[in-house]
């Protein structure tokens, strides 16, 4: 009966845990993510085999930087899906076999036409192209970046590819910087109807995320206003934009194969993703806890994807088209997570939803939603919790904190 009380099973393991061996080796990193699953891979995805249905698919609602796809790419036919389009490309990459192509044949083709773009910039735009390592005040710091930012409004280029040196000059990156990024996006649209082109734009965006000054995520740059500050900024100013994508490029050649599933994937909103869902699926849910967006941390490299010259505002420089989740505003968060099981119902689906004990809807308020949502004489409802050290990116004072990650598993009997 729905009136039932729910099984609250608490499955606690106190001892902070490191990086499962035997499966993040198997996931080549690409970008830093705020929230990311890979710390507790095990515990995950140990519960999605435990109500999968054999032969049916796995969703992963809310994929992200897509850990949980890639780690079950081998494993089970897969639809990822995130209503942003970098998401859609880093799943991409993981599900491509990249085994058929030779790095060194590449290397040249990639090398050849990305120099040339950048030579053209270096010619046009000597004076742009700035030696940071000589940079040794405040002032000129400063003096360097608001020339690069005037290419915001007084800049018209007479190349096809400037998106970045146009927009994000002298903010999260250095003029060179983003015009290697412009370079190199160039070159991947050679290679667009190929899995490289997929593989290309996740190195790019490994490259923005490790050499960019901000913290590894784009919500804010750095001023500078500060020796100490500008003296950290240089360090990220001199990292060169195509060594760290090139590294990168090589490790996805040399570490993605043939032996795969099927692959779908959907940047749809929630409830149309899951809608469209065959039925029997299996759903694993990340949605979002903390009540800040993803769309302010990760703009950027959805405009690396699109490449769409969006329209941006504020310093951070943001899309104005920017998803906002109702998972991360207090006011509607109960009413998604109730969309949610809906739709899991609708489809007889099995559902591995995971959530922070410090997010934005307090799991007691979730397990009684799920308590009158779902038929317990159909499902049985289980909730595991795990703790571990969560990475903050920057966002606080404190590199990491110590959180619970709650699991509700809704199996089919």
């Amino acid at each position: 009966m729905k009136g039932r009380k729910l099984a609250n099973t608490l499955l606690v393991k106190p001892n902070k845990i490191l990086l499962p061996i035997y499966l993040t080796a198997d996931i080549p990193h690409i970008i830093k993510y705020m929230g990311s699953k890979k710390p507790i891979i095990n515990f995950i995805t140990k519960a999605i085999d435990t109500v999968h249905v054999e032969g049916n698919w796995v969703c992963d609602l809310f994929s992200g930087s897509c850990s949980i796809s890639a780690a079950l790419r081998k494993r089970y036919n897969f639809i990822s899906n995130d209503i942003q389009a970098y998401s859609e490309v880093l799943a991409k990459t993981y599900f491509s076999d990249l085994s058929m192509y030779d790095y060194d044949e590449l290397e040249i083709q990639i090398n050849d036409s990305a120099h040339i773009h950048v030579a053209w910039f270096k010619e046009n735009y000597p004076v742009l192209f700035y030696d940071y390592s000589f940079v040794d005040s405040v002032q000129e710091y400063q003096k360097i970046e608001l020339a690069q930012r005037s290419l915001f409004a007084n800049e018209t280029f007479n190349s096809d590819y400037h998106l970045f040196a146009k927009y994000y000059s002298g903010t999260y990156w250095s003029f060179e910087q983003c015009v290697w990024i412009d370079a190199l996006r160039k070159t991947a649209d050679n290679f667009i109807n190929t899995p490289i082109y997929f593989a290309m734009l996740s190195s790019i965006m490994f490259a923005m995320s490790y050499t960019t000054q901000s913290t590894g995520h784009f919500a804010q740059y750095r001023d500078g206003n500060s020796e100490e500050s500008v003296k950290n900024i240089i360090y990220y100013r001199q990292k060169n934009f195509f060594e760290f994508f090139t590294r990168k490029f090589k490790q996805l050649l040399g570490s993605l194969d043939n032996s795969l599933k099927k692959l779908d994937t959907k940047t749809l909103d929630f409830e149309k993703c899951l809608n469209s869902l065959p039925l029997g699926s299996t759903v694993y849910a990340d949605p979002p806890y903390a009540p800040v967006h993803y769309s302010r941390f990760y703009h950027a490299l959805e405009t690396l994807v699109k490449y769409d010259f969006p329209k941006v505002d504020h310093k951070a420089r943001y899309r104005t088209d920017r998803h906002q989740s109702p998972f991360s505003q207090k006011s509607k968060a109960l009413e998604a997570f109730g969309t949610l099981f809906s739709g899991i119902i609708k489809r007889k689906a099995q559902l591995v939803l995971s959530y922070s004990g410090s997010g934005v809807v307090e799991i007691s308020k979730i397990i009684d939603l799920a308590n009158k949502k779902f038929d317990l004489d159909k499902y049985e409802i289980t909730i595991e919790k795990l703790e571990y050290k969560h990475s903050t990116m920057g966002r606080f004072d404190d590199a990491d904190r110590d959180v619970i990650e709650y699991l509700l598993i809704a199996k089919l009997k």
